[in-house]
């Protein structure tokens, strides 16, 4: 019991333990590592949102369409394709063929980090860990979608005369956004496994790669924190997409 509260003592002090892997402090490697995830996986997880929502709700309004067909069966196929081979292909066509990016790291050797290194280190990465979160997104989006069109809400404002951007916005948008809210607070986990892989690829300095090496070396405190954070950032991420589903359709409410 003494021990445990030592424990919980240190943790709230801030003193995470030293972690053998990274040869400095577990705190210090948290703060020095959290900006290049959080970077990564915020833009990463707006495009995939802002791509997914845009392409799914057209292929929805215009169901069994052309652009419907090669949307659903383009997102099949990448749903099957693991983050790591999107990211050997990146690799070998953009980096090492094209030699428009960098192919690992997140600056030239011997620089300081500046914003242009950062950009062009970390285009690919962004990319790979996009498209692998594109194909539920829109999946899930495109679903809602049709289902919102065959309701018997659609249905009536159609009847009375209600049409194009206003019958979305209004009637469509409203319901069919909220499946792929929930589905964003339910595959954080996926979010941050991709991050792991994509991150371990390109050799990205964040805290998903951290992840991967403390594991494989047995660091257990670093282990242990990311671990820890991981779980703590899929419990908020779940609370803020049921709360942002109550603000946009306040009859869903907060209560169990």
């Amino acid at each position: 019991m003494v021990g445990v509260v030592a424990v919980v003592r240190d943790v709230l002090s801030g003193d995470l333990g030293w972690s053998s892997t990274l040869s400095q402090p577990v705190a210090t490697a948290l703060t020095e590592r959290l900006p290049f995830t959080f970077g990564m996986a915020a833009v990463s997880l707006t495009l995939a949102t802002v791509i997914s929502l845009s392409v799914g709700t057209v292929a929805g309004m215009r169901r069994g369409g052309l652009l419907d067909r090669c949307c659903t069966a383009g997102a099949t196929v990448l749903a099957a394709v693991p983050p790591f081979v999107v990211s050997l292909v990146l690799v070998t066509v953009f980096a090492v063929g094209l030699s428009w990016f960098a192919s690992s790291g997140a600056r030239t050797p011997g620089n300081r980090y500046s914003p242009s290194d950062l950009l062009a280190h970390g285009v690919l990465p962004t990319v790979a860990l996009t498209v692998s979160m594109i194909p539920w997104l829109l999946l899930t989006t495109r679903a809602s979608v049709v289902e919102a069109t065959g309701s018997d809400a659609v249905l009536a404002a159609r009847a009375r005369g209600i049409s194009g951007m206003r019958l979305l916005r209004g009637h469509v948008l409203p319901v069919s956004v909220l499946p792929t809210l929930a589905l964003i607070g339910t595959r954080l986990p996926e979010l941050i496994a991709g991050a792991a892989i994509v991150e371990t690829v390109f050799g990205w300095p964040g805290l998903a790669k951290a992840l991967v090496d403390s594991a494989v070396a047995l660091d257990f405190p670093l282990l242990a924190a990311l671990t820890l954070g991981s779980a703590v950032l899929v419990i908020v991420g779940s609370a803020l997409s049921d709360a942002a589903a109550a603000w946009i359709d306040p009859r869903i409410g907060l209560t169990a």
